[in-house]
């Protein structure tokens, strides 16, 4: 068994403080700067779980046991479904929240907040977690206890073992890439529902699915077929677009 170069536990570190510390801080900006309500954030917070860790979880269980093996022999067939399960779900989600849980306070502000509850919390239970999770079995690696843990001829194991040794270091810093691009989504899609609930307009809620899914199957599609930096890149580079774009909207906005 190898060891995990002390660069690569850096780089895990530094995912890990970007997954928690990105939207604990922005939680922390809003609220001080007098923008929006704690409120707002823990209900992104919450929708988030509710309608992407549970109610499409067990959508993706029924689906599994019907079609689970057609969907992984095509590539197309699953990212379509993924992304579109993921947009339906995580939309009509915001949509409730912002029209039956924050009609009394939505605003611009508060739908930035909610964005960044409900991203952030995504951030740190999918990104975080995984970041987390790396860093205690790297150590247990460099330690020597992961080696006595395991049992002999466990192939799972040692292909993760291998993955945290054998991976350049910089390459552990995808995973907080890949939450901040995530989280900027999260608050620009929030800011389309957003528009369609304070201005009766669904075809914002449908936008905020046909982005949300176009995102999502492109990632899917992408990484089969692209080095995994450039899939990064891509993305960010997605977002920054959507950003600036709703940015613009935003700042034009009377409030």
């Amino acid at each position: 068994m190898g060891t995990v170069p002390a660069s690569s536990i850096a780089a895990m570190a530094v995912s890990l403080a970007v997954c928690v510390g990105l939207p604990v801080g922005l939680c922390i900006y809003m609220k001080k700067a007098g923008k929006a309500s704690l409120k707002s954030f823990f209900l992104g917070c919450g929708t988030f779980v509710v309608f992407a860790l549970i109610l499409e979880q067990v959508l993706h269980l029924v689906v599994r046991a019907v079609c689970g093996r057609f969907l992984s022999e095509h590539l197309i067939a699953y990212a379509v479904y993924g992304g579109l399960a993921a947009g339906l779900f995580e939309e009509t989600g915001r949509y409730v929240a912002m029209k039956f849980f924050m009609k009394d306070s939505l605003s611009k502000q508060e739908a930035v907040m909610y964005g960044a509850g409900h991203g952030g919390i995504e951030a740190i239970l999918l990104g975080g977690m995984a970041c987390f999770s790396n860093l205690l079995t790297s150590v247990m690696i460099n330690s020597g206890s992961l080696e006595k843990l395991l049992p002999a001829g466990d192939a799972g194991a040692q292909a993760v073992i291998s993955q945290l040794t054998d991976l350049p270091s910089w390459q552990f810093l995808f995973a907080g890439m890949e939450r901040c691009s995530a989280v900027v989504l999260h608050i620009v899609l929030s800011y389309l529902v957003y528009l369609g609930v304070k201005n009766s307009r669904l075809k914002f809620y449908l936008l905020a699915v046909m982005v949300h899914f176009l995102v999502d199957a492109a990632v899917v599609l992408a990484a089969a077929c692209v080095p995994v930096l450039a899939v990064e890149l891509g993305l960010l580079a997605v977002v920054l677009v959507l950003a600036a774009v709703s940015c613009t909207c935003y700042s034009r906005e009377r409030q």
